[in-house]
């Protein structure tokens, strides 16, 4: 496997607070890897870097090879093609139906005649086990459905890299298993590299090819789940035992 995403000594600092400091991370093309740590340690802002929302104070940001960050609007929007983005709160917008919200990436970024795109809404939402709520609203869908419906529309472009920013926050354990699933189903179905985070520890271990800690504004360890649970290091005890 050769590295999809490359983060090359990241420094981001809000306000004068220097949230990463340094930050090295290589995610393998295919795998999904979980970024770990506490609140405010800085994960959605990696996110966010990564997908090209946010520029680091300092360093590189590789993207199959190409680096991001000295690059201008316009370049990043065909970057930002190869990687889809599912938000905490799914991100729909309220006044378009589900069919609307999953189009809306298709009509921005490509030049795709009204029958692909419906043809495409309709493949992603069945990919994510939505078929036959295209004409609801936000509004009607449970939290889970709701995630589910960013998920198509995260792919609905055919990405490279899928980033998830707490997919499974707020929802029920039936529910958290059915993101669980998906996860690991797309990244099958799809081929895709998938960049997590999240504040819950066993989605994590079950799902993570490997997963990376941080904590003090570095990448404290990685590893694979089993791994990092067995290890010594005084940081990952730390953390594990205050998530366990």
């Amino acid at each position: 496997m050769s590295g999809a995403v490359h983060l090359r000594q990241l420094y981001k600092a809000f306000d004068g607070n220097q949230v990463l400091q340094g930050v090295d991370l290589t995610i393998e093309a295919g795998e999904i890897l979980t970024i770990l740590g506490g609140s405010g340690t800085g994960k959605s802002v990696l996110l966010k870097l990564i997908i090209g929302l946010l520029k680091p104070d300092a360093g590189g940001i590789l993207i199959e090879g190409q680096d991001i960050v000295p690059l201008r609007e316009e370049e990043l929007l065909k970057v930002r093609q190869k990687v889809g983005m599912l938000f905490q709160g799914a991100a729909l917008f309220d006044s378009l139906s589900v069919k609307e919200n999953v189009a809306f990436p298709l009509r921005e970024h490509t030049l795709m005649a009204e029958a692909e795109i419906g043809s495409r809404v309709a493949e992603v939402l069945a990919l994510v086990g939505m078929t036959g709520m295209e004409e609801k609203f936000p509004a009607e869908l449970s939290g889970g459905m709701r995630k589910r419906v960013g998920l198509a529309r995260a792919v609905a472009l055919t990405p490279r890299v899928v980033l998830y920013d707490e997919p499974t926050t707020g929802l029920d354990p039936r529910n958290v298993d059915k993101i669980n699933e998906l996860i690991t189903a797309l990244r099958a179905k799809l081929q895709v590299t998938s960049v997590v985070v999240t504040h819950d520890l066993q989605s994590a271990f079950r799902i993570s090819d490997r997963v990376a800690l941080l904590s003090g504004g570095q990448i404290a360890a990685t590893g694979p789940p089993g791994e990092i649970a067995q290890r010594d290091d005084p940081v990952v005890r730390e953390f594990l035992a205050g998530h366990l």
